[in-house]
């Protein structure tokens, strides 16, 4: 399985939540994990913001950067590109979307076009996921 995270999914490896499981458990079945090189920063963003909002000690944040900064390197990460950008603009109308999040959905499908085979879609947001399946995308939680 070709298992793409948005951000959302992506900071469940890093941080006990609701969800984190489950991602989990589709990580360790997938053969590759991808994400938007967005996806990058806004991890970044979403682990200093655990650290200064309480949720992580400081320990705790640099575990799971490390961690993160690891695991960041084997994860297939698809590029931005003008094209991706106008594709994410026609999705965010059509599925009344945030822009990183029609991004996000823009490069996971792009990258199943790409390989040909399904790519199964994880977020915790659920506009996201049924916009997802409504452009046939498998969906992992």
């Amino acid at each position: 399985m070709i298992l793409y995270v948005d951000t959302s999914s992506l900071l469940k490896l890093y941080f006990q939540e609701d969800g984190t499981a489950a991602v989990k458990g589709l990580v360790g079945q997938a053969t590759s994990v991808a994400s938007s090189i967005i996806g990058y920063v806004e991890a970044r963003s979403g682990l200093v913001r655990g650290r200064r909002g309480g949720r992580l000690t400081d320990g705790e944040y640099a575990a799971a950067l490390k961690g993160f900064e690891q695991d960041w390197t084997s994860y297939v990460v698809y590029e931005v590109t003008d094209g991706l950008v106008h594709e994410a603009a026609a999705l965010a109308e059509r599925h009344f979307l945030r822009g990183l999040d029609a991004i996000h959905l823009a490069s996971a499908l792009g990258l199943q076009g790409r390989l040909g085979e399904t790519v199964t879609f994880s977020s915790a947001d659920g506009r996201l996921m049924a916009a997802a399946l409504a452009e046939g995308l498998a969906l992992g939680i």
